[in-house]
């Protein structure tokens, strides 16, 4: 990714004879449309057989069913694995009816408790927050539960373009820089102010960007926690 530049400007529209240039938002980002509508979700959890995450699997669930909606059945082939780590493992998958790309987080699920992440994603509904499509548990050989997260699939994370520019030796743009934090603050005041939600996770590796908008979404609560607004307002991030 590389800033653009325009040419400053004196009051008559014409240039002036500095030639410095000064950052610029790219096309797409200034027709970027940020919407706030809430979608209401139904999320039926089924189980399918199988662990699913190698490269070609076909993992089959249907969603619906509730409120008299009809059962429809899904299908993803799973791609390639795009994180892993102790909380179990996320990989991209495709869905075959449509053709979409989505992002399966993976993660193994106690029998005798509900997942957290999974109560707290069904609460939150905003352009700066990854959204939950829907959820599915599957099991393995050795009797072993695990709970599927389809998300929306977002290619990059602010650590993989800090350090891209950091490899670069170049400095972030400028209007990056203010672009992702004022997204990333609005993401915060949504989830402290509009839900009572606490990440208790932010750092870049769990901060979402299209590298064709630029839009940021906050991701992986795993760690996050429902907290009274009361207990918000002494959080120090």
């Amino acid at each position: 990714m590389a800033s653009t530049g325009m040419a400053p400007t004196s009051a008559g529209g014409k240039p002036t004879g500095n030639t410095a240039f000064v950052d610029t938002l790219p096309e797409e980002i200034n027709e970027m449309k940020i919407k706030d509508e809430k979608v209401e979700k139904e999320m039926e959890a089924t189980v399918v057989d199988g662990n699913g995450t190698e490269t070609g699997h076909i993992i089959v669930t249907t969603i619906g069913g509730r409120n008299g909606q009809p059962k429809q059945t899904i299908s993803y082939m799973a791609e390639r694995v795009v994180g892993q780590g102790s909380f179990g493992i996320v990989f991209q998958a495709k869905c075959l009816e449509s053709g979409e790309t989505v992002a399966i987080k993976k993660v193994l699920q106690d029998k005798r408790y509900k997942n957290r992440e999974l109560q707290t994603m069904r609460l939150l509904d905003h352009p700066n927050v990854v959204s939950l499509k829907h959820c599915f548990f599957s099991t393995t050989d050795k009797d072993e539960l695990y709970l599927n997260l389809v998300l929306e699939y977002v290619p990059e994370t602010v650590y993989r373009v800090a350090k891209h520019y950091s490899r670069a030796n170049q400095r972030m743009p400028l209007i990056y820089v203010k672009l992702y934090t004022y997204q990333i603050c609005r993401a915060l005041a949504y989830i402290h102010g509009g839900v009572g939600v606490c990440h208790r996770d932010i750092k870049p590796q769990n901060l979402l960007v299209n590298p064709h908008t630029h839009q940021v979404k906050l991701c992986d609560f795993g760690s996050a926690k429902v907290l009274c607004l009361y207990c918000l307002s002494s959080i120090v991030l």
